[in-house]
Formats: C-alpha cells, sequence, structure tokens
C-alpha cells in the first residue's frame, strides 16, 4: 500500500488504514467508522492506484433499497469466509452519490470486481452466500494453476467440483497459449490448470496435447466416463462449446447458483435430502436412478439433473404446488422446459424406477397436463364493475380474456404489496372507466405474484404493462410511457387496432 497511501495521509492514518485494510472485514462504509474515518476512507476509495494487490468486491447500494437489504446479510457472510483472501465492501450511493457516479452506478445493488485498483469487471454471479464465496475464490489466483507433478494433478482434480486440464508439450505450445486466453475468459465459471508436460497424463492414456475435463469424484457412476478428452483444433470458442455440452454429463447436480445455465434446455429434477458435502453415498442413491432411467431416454431433448430440496422449498412450493410434506423421503420430480411449462410427477418415487418411466412415457406422448399456478377465475357481478371496472384476470382465464382475437387488451402485471402499483390503481381505474363502453378493448390486471406469468411476458418488477392487440397476440408491446391517464390515453390512440370509444358521450377519439 505505500506505493501511493503516503502521498495522500499523514503517517498514523497510513498506518490506520493499512491494519484497518489487513482485517477485511464484510463493510467499510459507514457503519463501522465515524464520520471523519468514514470521509477518509471514501477518498481513499475513490482514488485508487494500479499497484493495488487484490480482488476487491465492492457492493454499491443505497440505504433504502429492499434487494440491498436482501443481499446484506449474505454479503456480509460470504466477507467472513473470505477473510484473507478477497475484501468485500459496501458503498452507501445515497451518501456517496459521487464516488457511485464515477463507477457509473446507476441500478441497486451493483457489484463491481476491482483488481489492483481497477474496475476489472461487473460481478455478474450469484447473489447467496455460498455463490458469492465460489464466484470470487475463482477470482483470485492465477487463471490456470501450473501442475509440475502426478500428485499436483490428483490433487487438483480430486475436487467438488469438475476440473479442466491442458496437457502440453512445452511452454512455447501455440495450443498453450490459446488454452490461457480461454481460462482468463472463462474463470469465473469453471477451474482450470495445465502441465507442460505430456508424462503427467500418461496414466490416463494420454501421449499428445489434449484438453482433459474431470468430473467431481463425488459425481462419479457406472453410466459415463468420468473423463473426458478433447482433441480437436484448440480456439476459445471450440473449447467453450466442449465445456458446455460435456461438463455436466447425464445427470448433474443443480444448485442455485448452476440453476440458470441448466435450464437452458428442458429439464426434470428430482428433489430430495441431498448433501454431497457429508454423505456423497446417500446422495448418490436416487440419482443412480434417475440416470438409470434416463440412460434410456437419451436423445430425446430432455436433460436430467438431482438438486437439494431444501435449497428449493419456496420454488417447489411456488412455482408447482408441492408443499413441504408432500413425498416424506422419496424424491418430488418435476419438468420444468425452456418455454416455461410445468410438470410434476404426482405418482410415488418407486425404487425400481417404473413409476419414473411412467412419468416419461406420458410427458413424451404428450399426456401430461401442465401444472399452472393460479388463482380461481373470478366472478363478475355488476355491483363490482361499478367500483372495479377493470377485467381480473388469473392464469387459468389469461388465454380467453388478453389472446381473445377479437379485443385489444392493455394487461396490468401487479403485486399486492407493491407501492408504485398502488399508487396507479386511481389512474388505472379510470382508464378503464373511461374506456368502459368500448367493446373491442379491455383494461386488464393480474396478480403476478399468485399466478403464473405466460411466456412472451417479462415481469421483472411491478407493475409491469404490457398491450396485446388484435392480430398480434404472440407480439405483445411493452408499455414505458407515463403513468397519467392522457398517457394511457395516447398510447392506445396509436396502437390500438380500432377507434377508442369514450365512457359518457360515447364518442369516439
Amino acid at each position: 500500500f505505500h506505493c501511493f497511501l503516503p502521498s495522500l495521509f499523514p503517517s498514523f492514518l497510513v498506518s490506520l488504514l493499512v491494519s484497518f485494510l489487513a482485517s477485511s472485514p464484510p463493510c467499510f462504509l459507514p457503519s463501522l467508522f465515524p464520520s471523519f474515518l468514514d470521509s477518509l476512507l471514501v477518498s481513499f476509495f475513490s482514488s485508487f492506484s494500479p499497484c493495488f494487490p487484490l480482488c476487491f468486491l465492492p457492493c454499491f447500494l443505497p440505504s433504502l433499497c429492499g434487494h440491498c437489504k436482501k443481499l446484506a446479510p449474505e454479503f456480509d457472510r460470504a466477507a467472513t469466509r473470505l477473510k484473507g483472501s478477497v475484501r468485500l465492501a459496501k458503498v452507501d450511493c445515497t451518501t456517496h452519490s459521487e464516488t457511485c457516479g464515477r463507477f457509473g452506478v446507476s441500478g441497486y445493488p451493483t457489484l463491481k470486481i476491482f483488481r489492483y485498483g481497477r474496475d476489472s469487471a461487473p460481478y455478474d454471479g450469484p447473489r447467496t452466500a455460498e455463490g458469492i464465496y465460489q464466484y470470487m475464490k475463482k477470482q483470485t489466483g492465477p487463471d490456470s494453476v501450473l501442475l509440475r507433478t502426478k500428485e499436483d494433478l490428483q490433487a487438483f482434480v480430486n475436487n467438488y467440483d469438475a476440473s479442466i486440464v491442458g496437457v502440453f508439450s512445452g511452454a512455447d505450445s501455440s495450443r498453450l497459449a490459446e488454452f490461457l486466453n480461454a481460462a482468463g475468459l472463462l474463470r469465473e465459471q469453471f477451474r482450470f490448470a495445465h502441465s507442460t508436460d505430456l508424462q503427467l497424463a500418461e496414466d490416463h492414456g494420454i501421449h499428445s496435447e489434449c484438453v482433459l475435463l474431470f468430473r467431481p469424484p463425488r459425481l462419479s457412476n457406472t453410466f459415463e466416463d468420468s473423463l473426458v478428452v478433447f482433441k480437436d483444433y484448440l480456439t476459445i470458442g471450440s473449447l467453450r462449446r466442449f465445456i458446455r455440452d460435456h461438463i455436466y454429463g447425464l445427470c448433474p447436480h443443480m444448485t442455485l447458483e448452476n440453476r440458470d445455465r441448466l435450464r437452458v434446455r428442458d429439464l426434470l429434477t428430482a428433489y430430495y435430502d441431498l448433501d454431497y458435502h457429508h454423505n456423497v453415498r446417500g446422495s448418490n442413491y436416487w440419482r443412480n436412478r434417475v440416470m438409470k432411467v434416463a440412460s434410456k431416454y437419451g436423445g430425446r431433448g430432455l436433460t436430467y439433473s438431482v438438486a437439494n430440496k431444501k435449497d428449493f422449498l419456496s420454488e417447489l412450493e411456488d412455482d408447482f404446488g408441492l408443499g413441504t410434506s408432500d413425498g416424506g423421503e422419496l424424491p418430488f420430480v418435476t419438468i420444468r422446459t425452456r418455454l416455461g411449462h410445468k410438470y410434476t410427477m404426482r405418482e410415488e418415487f418407486t425404487r425400481d424406477g417404473q413409476s419414473l418411466e411412467r412419468f416419461l412415457d406420458d410427458y413424451f406422448a404428450g399426456r401430461l397436463k401442465r401444472y399452472v399456478k393460479s388463482e380461481p377465475v373470478p366472478e363478475r357481478n355488476t355491483a363490482d364493475v361499478k367500483v372495479r371496472p377493470q377485467t381480473m384476470v388469473v392464469a387459468e382465464s389469461f388465454d380467453d380474456v388478453v389472446n381473445d382475437p377479437d379485443k385489444d387488451v392493455l394487461i396490468q402485471f401487479y403485486s399486492p404489496s407493491c407501492p408504485h402499483c398502488k399508487k396507479l390503481e386511481p389512474v388505472y381505474r379510470e382508464l378503464a372507466h373511461t374506456l368502459y363502453y368500448d367493446p373491442k378493448i379491455v383494461i386488464a390486471k393480474m396478480n403476478a405474484v399468485e399466478n403464473d406469468v405466460p411466456l412472451g411476458y417479462d415481469v421483472q418488477g411491478f407493475p409491469t404493462i404490457y398491450f396485446a392487440p388484435v392480430g398480434k397476440k404472440d407480439e405483445p408491446v411493452r408499455y414505458e410511457g407515463g403513468r397519467e391517464l392522457r398517457d394511457f390515453l395516447n398510447f392506445l390512440k396509436r396502437e390500438a387496432s380500432h377507434s377508442l370509444v369514450l365512457s359518457g358521450s360515447k364518442d369516439e377519439l
């Protein structure tokens, strides 16, 4: 630190800052220090030098942000585990807006990775303590670990996660240079190591340059090889594709951290009391039964995984309607397609795998009924229309109302607890009153917390409003305009398939 700190602060404060930074606390702005030290540290943070030696992950957040409050305990737990290797810090953007602005922070929480005092990359990893820990551990050290002995190789691949090892004929190998470039780009997702001694991999039948993918020892099984060899022409793209196609194998362990990568394909998952840290054999008991059945249905577009049901309890309850008492010690089995269609196996999972085979036969034959999370279809009466003229939509009535081929529909996705939705309510109600006598348009609402949002509607926050016009129901238009009555009317006048009819006079607009 002394390459830049003496020029910024008096010597006694240099010692204080060095001592403070060496302790690697989870948060230094602004909760731990008096205001004068807080200002000092902001100045320090804003004046990073290229000689700053370690990987650093600051979290920029405003003090009242709900998502930030949710992240805070996970962030702090990760900081405790990373102490001594990676520094995690928080910056309150309501107090230190200039610092946040300097680093281009526009949404909250924002996490950035700093290396050697420079903004290296945005943090795009998981937001759980375990996810942050694993992601940031991969940021430390070299992109690829140099292996010198067979013992080094064995120690490296004997890991909880998969390992990618490049074996090359010498330090001047052109393939080695390309491998290291790929490792630099992909290190956030995978573990890389390399050797310049071909004899290191001779025990695996390797006698020429190649890349070896070692699946985790905890997932070894009799249905597939634990080692996959890549001998094709090595480029960053070809290596990325090789890893993508082989890293997970026939039935990977799905976690909160890798679920999004696994769900880009149609995915069957068996959820049970899985714990690979303390009970590898027990965890593989049900996995082996899934793999035995899965091996009979290869090449049909469905992938398979297992997961710890405790990690996904809320998702199982909210997305599939499965309670904690369902199944007992037996696995829950679900299918979630890349289009968002959901299916559950209601029959009890049998140890011989026959029930799973029947479930898959019905799935591939198209006999399964999709699970749709929906509130009851509301009854509509005259008194309710006078108070709430908007059409209340649920998942089960969505197609009938929103996809009515003869009507334009403005649909608001809301949350009952959302303050912005409550603020919009009187305007939206007035809009519905204004267009009440127009027979060709519907002003609708749907509780997106208690109902599944259909494919084609991207709802990440509330309220989210879409317009589904006649003739283009498969291409809904996201409403991005103002929140006043005239803004909605101007939008509908422009986008509707017909001239609007206002209430009262029934004049056309």
